[in-house]
């Protein structure tokens, strides 16, 4: 037998007791596993996303509204960055505080002329504090998907506390399947079989997250 026979023939004995008739909406699933780990006040599940978000290898800053402006101009600056990608529906007060080139997102952009520009700031769908994750979902101050993994460089303004959630399970219900998710745990990075780590295959090499309080 082939390996998809075999495949097949387990699907089959899987399904032996299940009516002919039977849609997989009629058959309810039990989800009744943890939603979330541990007990932690609001604060403490911002603070755990902090941490694991740094573990991650992520630069994590704190910002007020008032402050976010010149903060997000001092980080791009000392990156030493000339220009800067902008979803449509981007804060533009966010970039009030720097005199950097704005480039818009346009469908017709080129991966060479996304690769060109030196860094892409943008806000957040949601983000897990378990797992240090930032999760785009293409929204109007996210972009499309591209332009959060061609440019080396992503600045990304997280919410507190309203776009923080503790768990994946708790993260799934506020995320609609059918828009386009980005998942992003730390920089883009991979290991060779000698476990030498590098970073800036796949997407950014450097993820900035700025925590948003208050906004």
């Amino acid at each position: 037998m082939s390996s998809r026979d075999v495949v097949l023939a387990r699907v089959r004995r899987a399904l032996t007791d299940v009516p002919r008739g039977e849609r997989p909406d009629e058959a309810p699933v039990p989800r009744d596993y943890r939603r979330v780990h541990g007990s932690r006040t609001t604060e403490q599940t911002v603070e755990l996303l902090a941490e694991n978000l740094a573990d991650y290898r992520a630069l994590v800053h704190r910002s007020t509204p008032g402050a976010l402006p010149e903060l997000i101009g001092r980080l791009l600056a000392k990156r030493g960055a000339h220009t800067v990608l902008v979803p449509p529906g981007l804060d533009a007060s966010w970039l009030a505080g720097s005199g950097i080139t704005r480039v818009e997102d346009r469908a017709s952009a080129t991966p060479r002329e996304l690769d060109a520009v030196d860094s892409v700031l943008t806000g957040c769908a949601v983000a897990i504090a378990e797992t240090g994750t930032v999760v785009l979902d293409g929204g109007p101050d996210q972009g499309r998907r591209r332009i959060t993994l061609v440019p080396d460089h992503h600045l990304c303004v997280v919410r507190v506390p309203e776009q923080v959630v503790g768990s994946v399970p708790q993260a799934l219900p506020l995320l609609a399947p059918d828009r386009p998710l980005t998942w992003i745990s730390g920089p883009s990075a991979t290991s060779d079989i000698e476990l030498d780590r590098v970073e800036g295959v796949h997407g950014p090499r450097t993820l900035e997250v700025i925590l948003l309080a208050g906004a």
